[in-house]
């Protein structure tokens, strides 16, 4: 049975008819968007035309992917105030984002994190590590999010079967791959605009009409999900999820280490801070995206005990697709199929959206980091061969995007989300924050750092529960994990940052005078992209 037959009342036809709207509505976008896009600049950064508002929004619409939709809703309704958590750790993340990288890279770069990394470094290795971290982070994050889309769409529309849910995950990666060959960064950004109003515009709705049903009155609402939950009032309560056991609170804590960090070093977000024209822009939009992100996230709050209260934790976790179904079936409680289809097609267009972000930034960093600066040694027609180089990689991202969600479809892709930004804190974020601040950085430092925690990384989760010995395993049928924490957050950033630490120092080539003049632009805007020190 699948969740379309379980939701009484649900009707795929109604669902498909706006999926199909919001499909040909951002198409349309798109095309207009591209009739500007001619070189490398309009291809990578929209030609560095949104203003920080416009940013912020469309941060905002990559960040909140359908992880923070449909699976935080889904946690708070079951677990309570372990779900809610999670929130927290994302949003938090953005003050990390705004404090230590934002203005900074926005100053010091051009296109990608290669271009921070290689401004005082030796160019060819430090733009392949880069490229490596990103196509990695890139990928498991991209992963996750195709396999998704399959199980979400199909459940929505009643698509039962393999063959069904990879038609929807092919059909997904082709409009992705669309989006990202049209309309390059400026077609994308409006796609993350549009997705992020109608997702804040939804949850909204959906949370006032919550609110309604319990007076405006919050603390009802909680009473009654307490009532409806089968421990009563342990989902107002910490524990619910992570209190089990001492390994359990280490494992939040490695986890929400990773989610607060990882997200200043996600690929995807740091390439955002170079689509607007100034240091105080890249500022305004991270402030604007705070603000939005904020919001939602305080909306789920809602939308997760109302799941509690109005359907309960029960039909919740009884129903296919388990935590991530908490959303539709409480919009279908509260307004019937219409407001079922309308958040399905918002749910579908996170995942559109936050695909296409991760497309572009994985094709612009091997075009322009691996292609024009390391194969080309930087001899390339900026209007033409990168930008079709960068085309023709989305195009094999995306084919590659659409085999791994269609393999990958069965399995438990949550540790794949945590693994991205895992990768991302540890492989990424130590790199950065040592080349902005750290005059005796080196090319060797950045190299230790990029690499050693990219592998201890992947080395922890492959032997980590998330990946063996427990039901809720990505390979049931063994046990190999020794490591006892499904994050390895804890261990690989603190190791990665040793790394970057040591490899500098058993290298003798100092780089302090490009420091300087890094320092002096990352502070004061002078010489960067469209300078201006405002």
């Amino acid at each position: 049975m699948t969740l379309a037959q379980s939701i009484e009342g649900n009707n795929p036809v109604l669902n498909i008819t706006i999926f199909g709207l919001f499909v040909i509505g951002t198409l349309i976008v798109v095309f207009r968007a591209s009739r500007n896009t001619k070189t490398a600049s309009d291809y990578y950064a929209a030609g560095r035309a949104f203003t920080g508002p416009q940013n912020g929004t469309a941060i905002a619409g990559d960040y909140l992917s359908a992880a923070s939709f449909l699976g935080i809703a889904g946690a708070i309704a079951v677990y309570g105030y372990d779900g809610f958590l999670y929130s927290i750790g994302f949003l938090v993340a953005w003050l990390v984002a705004l404090l230590l990288v934002a203005e900074l890279l926005r100053n010091t770069g051009k296109f990608t994190m290669g271009d921070v990394l290689a401004f005082r470094m030796r160019q060819k290795p430090v733009r392949a590590a880069a490229a490596t971290s990103t196509m990695a982070v890139s990928f498991f994050y991209l992963l996750a999010q195709m396999a998704g889309a399959g199980a979400l769409v199909s459940l929505l529309l009643g698509i039962e079967g393999d063959l069904g849910q990879a038609v929807v995950i092919a059909i997904v990666g082709i409009v992705m791959i669309v989006y990202v060959l049209v309309g390059g960064m400026k077609g994308t950004t409006w796609v993350q605009i549009i997705k992020a109003a109608l997702l804040i515009a939804g949850t909204f709705a959906m949370t006032i009409w919550v609110l309604g049903r319990f007076g405006l009155n919050l603390s009802e609402l909680m009473g009654s999900a307490a009532e409806r939950a089968p421990d009563g009032d342990s989902v107002l309560n910490p524990g619910a999820k992570y209190g089990a056991s001492d390994t359990s609170k280490l494992d939040f804590l490695s986890l929400g280490i990773a989610l607060v960090l990882g997200t200043a070093g996600l690929p995807h977000v740091l390439m955002r801070f170079y689509t607007v024209p100034t240091a105080k822009d890249a500022r305004k939009s991270v402030v604007w995206a705070i603000v939005l992100i904020g919001l939602f996230y305080l909306f789920t709050l809602v939308l997760g005990y109302g799941a509690a209260a109005i359907v309960g934790p029960d039909t919740i976790k009884d129903a296919p697709g388990g935590e991530n179904s908490a959303a539709p079936l409480l919009a279908e409680a509260l307004g019937g199929p219409l407001l079922l289809g309308f958040i399905a097609a918002v749910a579908f267009a996170t995942i559109l959206a936050v695909v296409a972000g991760l497309t572009i930034t994985a094709s612009a960093s091997f075009a322009h980091d691996v292609y024009a600066n390391v194969i080309k040694r930087g001899k390339v027609d900026n209007k033409t061969s990168e930008v079709k180089v960068a085309r023709i990689t989305a195009c094999v991202i995306g084919a590659v995007a659409i085999l791994g969600g269609i393999l990958a479809k069965d399995q438990n892709v949550a540790f794949l989300v945590a693994l991205a930004f895992a990768v991302a804190a540890s492989a990424n974020l130590p790199t950065i924050l040592y080349s902005l601040f750290w005059k005796r950085f080196n090319t060797s430092g950045a190299l230790w750092s990029i690499y050693g925690g990219l592998t201890v990384t992947l080395v922890l989760i492959v032997f980590s529960p998330a990946v063996s010995g427990t039901e809720s395993s990505m390979i049931t049928g063994a046990d190999f994990s020794w490591f006892p924490l499904q994050n390895p957050g804890l261990v690989s950033i603190p190791v990665s940052f040793f790394l970057g630490w040591l490899g500098t120092m058993l290298s003798k080539e100092h780089l302090d005078s490009k420091h300087k003049e890094m320092e002096v632009r990352a502070l004061t805007g002078a010489g960067a992209e469209k300078a201006s020190s405002h």
